[in-house]
């Protein structure tokens, strides 16, 4: 029997940590047609959730994403999300990871699907908007989210696992928004077998799922982390992994592949490494990025774009077949997602404490 009453974390501001509110009596989300109510077991941790709550999406914001600014928030001069403006109120629940068990059907689903394991696919989509990039809604974002006992979801966003799947929910909890971020990048930028990929970040929540996802299409993969983190990468099979921050990046990674250029980079870190990357690249080659840590303005010389034929990629919104197509690679054992750490739902704090100080490997997850 589901309670009235659910354990949730409000967010009540663009700011600080102090605008994550834990409360013990918000009501349970009630069915509307169409939704499943799902009971919540794992709920992942995303730059997502901290850069929506501290304000970094506001285009008066151009440093990347700090320590200080994720315990403080960015101090924006007005409401809003820049060119990524959504329908954000508060207060709102936030977490895009929702994993767990149905606990619930609202009318026109089957009962049938009561007692069965999801992971929920994190974007919205109004189903007369075929390509759903303008109507798409983010859970945590334009609807309520995963840092809660239930979530409601439409039923078509609640994807089946089995239950005898030999994965934790914890670590199934990583595949909503880092698994599908890459998953959606690769996608896009069209990645395939013999492709020699560049992965940037590549010890984060998105790096690590882009190692194993291009992987399993066949390519070669080489990483960029920090030192203490290289070896951790190389266990998810990339071909070659660099350290973080040298100052001969190109040189490097020549080297490696005999001066031949890339056919593709996937990057989420930006900032002044950017024109290194477009130069690796071959004619003809893509770069797609979903991020930008080390910070959003970049130095771009066009004639580098247009005599080179580069395809440049932005990637947000998740086509429609790129969740179905994360899950099945994960059902199948060629991608392993893993959670680093788990914390109670209700050490919020602490948790995104430790996640904005990237000591981590992949992700760290909330436990309702």
């Amino acid at each position: 029997m589901v309670s009235k009453l659910m354990t949730a974390i409000h967010l009540t501001g663009h700011g600080g940590l102090d605008k994550l509110v834990v409360r013990t009596d918000v009501e349970v989300p009630q069915l509307q047609a169409g939704q499943v109510l799902v009971r919540v077991t794992a709920a992942g941790m995303n730059n997502t959730d901290i850069n929506t709550r501290t304000g970094w999406y506001n285009q008066s914001v151009t440093s990347g994403t700090t320590n200080e600014g994720g315990k403080n928030g960015f101090d924006i001069s007005e409401e809003g999300m820049g060119d990524w403006e959504g329908g954000l109120t508060f207060p709102r629940i936030q977490g895009a990871d929702a994993v767990g068990v149905i606990a619930a059907v609202g009318e026109g689903v089957d009962p049938g699907r009561i007692g069965e394991r999801v992971v929920c696919d994190p974007y919205i989509r109004d189903p007369q908007d075929e390509e759903g990039l303008d109507t798409a809604g983010f859970l945590g974002s334009e609807y309520n989210g995963a840092f809660a006992q239930y979530a409601a979801v439409p039923a078509g966003n609640a994807v089946a696992v089995p239950h005898n799947l030999p994965v934790s929910d914890a670590a199934l909890a990583t595949l909503p928004c880092s698994g599908g971020t890459a998953m959606n990048m690769l996608l896009l930028a069209g990645a395939k077998a013999g492709d020699v990929a560049l992965v940037t970040g590549a010890s984060g929540g998105v790096g690590t799922f882009l190692v194993q996802i291009l992987k399993a299409f066949g390519a070669t993969v080489i990483a960029i982390a920090g030192r203490d983190k290289m070896a951790a990468v190389s266990e998810l099979r990339a071909d070659h992994v660099l350290e973080r921050g040298q100052d001969d990046l190109v040189a490097q990674v020549l080297k490696l592949t005999n001066g031949q250029r890339l056919d593709l980079v996937a990057d989420v870190v930006a900032g002044g490494a950017f024109p290194a990357y477009l130069k690796l690249l071959r004619r003809g080659g893509r770069y797609v990025t979903a991020g930008a840590i080390a910070g959003p303005l970049v130095t771009l010389d066009l004639r580098t774009l247009y005599l080179k034929n580069l395809s440049l990629f932005g990637s947000t919104v998740y086509r429609r077949d790129t969740f179905p197509h994360l899950v099945r690679l994960v059902v199948d054992g060629k991608v392993n997602p893993f959670a680093s750490k788990t914390w109670p739902l209700t050490e919020i704090h602490a948790a995104q404490t430790e996640f904005f100080e990237k000591k981590h490997v992949g992700s760290l997850v909330l436990l309702p």
